[in-house]
């Protein structure tokens, strides 16, 4: 985990609990969908196992994820996103839409069609 800001700031605090490389992007991942620690892996290239599994364990002791046991043998984690995580999803709608409107020059094609994407899972991300 990253060194902390240490400060009153909620800016600061707030990027304690969710600043460090890829928590972010797990949390994108909850939110479209995935809920194996497969799908994490597969949906972020470059991922290490050693982190993704260290930034679950986090977010599950912060009450920003939730683990469960799936029935089966052997039982299965599945992860999901709190009432508590759930209130993060606007902060993630206005960061994908910020790269959407300012990150995407000369690539019009690739933003609609990742927005559109998004706005299938996500009803009312782009806006």
């Amino acid at each position: 985990m990253q060194k902390r800001y240490d400060q009153t700031c909620p800016v600061a605090r707030t990027l304690d609990l969710v600043g460090d490389r890829w928590t972010l992007l797990i949390i994108r991942d909850l939110a479209l969908g995935a809920r194996r620690f497969s799908d994490f892996l597969a949906n972020s290239p470059g991922l290490p196992p050693k982190v993704l599994s260290q930034r679950l364990k986090y977010l599950i002791e912060q009450a920003i994820v939730a683990r469960t046991l799936e029935d089966g043998f052997p039982p299965r984690p599945r992860y999901e996103l709190t009432e508590r995580g759930e209130t993060l999803l606007p902060v993630m709608q206005a960061i994908g839409r910020w790269g959407a409107e300012n990150l995407y020059e000369g690539e019009e094609e690739t933003r609609d069609r990742v927005l559109a994407a998004i706005n299938r899972a996500l009803p009312g991300f782009a806006g």
